[in-house]
């Protein structure tokens, strides 16, 4: 007598559910699989939705992965769209089930059951917050109604939130004529990034015109003659033809809780490497479920497509009794904005110090591709990694080219366990349209091992000023030129091709400390190289230079424009044809 097939339901398709379910009719021909979605799509690209709103997608269609048709087709799915699972009877294994078009309820049975229930917006409960022309974006739906209004012929609209959807929307309705204001709570835009790379990307915002303000929380809304009047912190009033709220996603768990299964401290889902929930029977992926951070450990929510995808696919490896593991979740991101692109993996700065843990960092300001073919700009690149063994624990980048690119390869340097001294030896392809010799990733790793190997001694921005109030002395590098169009104040200005001519002037100051910088560090690298040879013990190379110093100071110089108002000097090339300049 052949076994009875196995009867598997998925509440909630989009990433996590859908690649539940397409794995688990890949894996067995018999199974009857049955996906209950509450809304009228069951598989869409949710991440392209501010870019349909821009015109950047013309195709509506072109955001409509699958259709439940296709899915029946192809795979013998049963999907039933406006379809909400409202009740789990752990003891029968059954789901109830409202259907959304008639108001009727079913009762359906379940050997496995794959909860996918993803994350909603959160609406925060303030007065005026249900304005009709206040919105969120999480499906399609949302994105109608917006683009809707906008293509309706409103002029202005405020974004509060300064994450991913709120970046996004505001570039999104800026691109279509809109004046924007973006508000943001905290002190900075992209939380996942640590503050001074945020910052080129919010200088980069407003150089589109976007007015970013930060530090400042939303007090209440009100509707005026039509309009979302918006009071903020310290009575600062704005006013617009529509706000996008984009304060950030809660993990849809109300379901699960009412079934009794375990929900962890961060609000999600407790499910273990197998995305098994404490009941055995019952799998859970996406928004909905809280992961292990790959470096501290520790439980976090990670809403991401990526990770999303791969717990579908191994909660129904599992049922299938493949021994497939979900190995924590390294949090790897990247963001467009206009011309610019942000992106990280691993942790940043900020999560290290939460966690306690002992951690070094460089900045580097590599070009992203060969300097002398068209088209590239420095970017911004900061590696973070271990003090003793120089493991890696985070990086992050921003740029206008090239980006993408060093990211993913870090991600999967940092997934591989690989140290500083990897990056140095890493073989990347390279031509001149794409990248350098000496790799941007090569190069990151060049600076951190050498600081690991005691040849230079950084110092930092954010030690600014305190350490010149301490004694130490700023010495510039720069040419005379561009000291002349800025300089950190107090610094004495000593060219890095007049150095070796010039270190008896710095003998009165051996016992003070020499704080040394130039445009993007490597002037003062090299110049920290000359004066310990000299028998100077005390001497330190800003780390990023002049341009990190920026994104924690701002000062006239700054621009998110690529380039900037730079004085031209090529550092690529500060120490002669055919010399390294590391």
């Amino acid at each position: 007598m052949s076994q009875k097939p196995t009867r598997i339901v998925v509440v909630g398709g989009v990433a996590a559910g859908m690649s539940a379910a397409a794995r688990a009719r890949r894996l067995d021909e018999r199974a009857q699989i049955i996906v209950f979605e509450k809304d009228r799509y069951v598989s869409f690209a949710n991440c392209g939705l501010p870019y349909h709103i821009s015109g950047d997608i013309r195709d509506r269609e072109d955001l409509l992965v699958v259709t439940p048709d296709d899915l029946s087709r192809r795979l013998n799915l049963e999907v039933y769209t406006e379809h909400e699972v409202i009740r789990i009877d752990r003891v029968a294994k059954t789901v109830k089930v409202r259907d959304q078009r008639n108001d009727s309820v079913l009762k359906e049975h379940y050997d496995k059951l794959i909860l996918a229930t993803g994350a909603t917006p959160l609406r925060p409960s303030m007065p005026g917050v249900d304005h009709p022309y206040i919105f969120t974006l999480r499906n399609i739906p949302d994105m109608d109604a917006i683009k809707a209004v906008v293509d309706a012929g409103v002029f202005s609209a405020i974004v509060v939130g300064g994450g991913y959807i709120g970046v996004e929307m505001a570039e999104a309705l800026r691109r279509r004529g809109l004046r924007v204001d973006l508000v943001e709570q905290s002190d900075q835009i992209m939380a996942s990034l640590d503050p001074e790379m945020s910052r080129d990307l919010a200088y980069h915002m407003e150089s589109y015109g976007v007015h970013v303000t930060l530090g400042k929380g939303v007090r209440e809304f009100r509707g005026e003659d039509g309009r979302v009047e918006v009071r903020l912190d310290e009575d600062d009033v704005r006013f617009a033809d529509m706000a996008i709220l984009a304060v950030g996603v809660r993990p849809e768990v109300k379901l699960a809780r009412e079934a009794g299964l375990e929900i962890g401290r961060c609000g999600g889902i407790r499910v273990d490497v197998h995305m098994r929930t404490s009941d055995p029977s019952i799998y859970a992926a996406g928004d909905a479920v809280e992961v292990r951070d790959a470096i501290t450990g520790e439980w976090t929510l990670m809403p991401l497509a990526g990770p999303a995808n791969r717990q579908g696919r191994i909660a129904a490896d599992h049922i299938f009794g493949r021994e497939s593991r979900y190995r924590r979740s390294q949090g790897s991101s990247i963001l467009k904005v206009f011309d610019m692109t942000g992106g990280g993996t691993g942790v940043s700065e900020k999560s290290l110090r939460r966690a306690g843990i002992h951690y070094r960092k460089v900045y580097v300001h590599p070009n992203g591709h060969a300097a002398y073919y068209p088209g590239t700009h420095p970017m911004h690149l900061k590696l973070l990694f271990t003090a003793d063994s120089g493991h890696l624990l985070g990086a992050q980048a921003v740029g206008f080219d090239g980006v993408d690119k060093r990211i993913d390869v870090l991600a999967t340097a940092i997934h591989a366990g690989m140290t500083v001294y990897d990056l140095e030896e890493l073989e990347l392809s390279y031509a001149p349209p794409y990248g350098s010799a000496k790799d941007p990733v090569n190069i990151a790793g060049f600076v951190a091992a050498n600081l690991l190997r005691g040849d230079v001694t950084p110092w930092y921005a954010e030690e600014w000023p305190a350490l010149a109030e301490q004694g130490g002395v700023l010495i510039d590098l720069r040419t005379a030129k561009e000291f002349a169009a800025w300089s950190i104040p107090g610094a004495i200005n000593i060219p890095i091709g007049e150095l070796r001519g010039r270190i008896d002037e710095l003998d009165e100051y051996r016992d003070n400390g020499l704080y040394l910088y130039c445009l993007s560090g490597f002037r003062s690298y090299l110049g920290v190289r000359q004066l310990t040879q000299n028998g100077f013990k005390r001497v330190y190379n800003l780390s990023g230079g002049v341009k990190t110093f920026m994104a924690y100071h701002h000062n006239p110089l700054v621009s998110g424009r690529p380039g900037g108002p730079w004085i031209s000097y090529a550092e690529d090339r500060a120490g002669g044809p055919g010399i390294s300049v590391i």
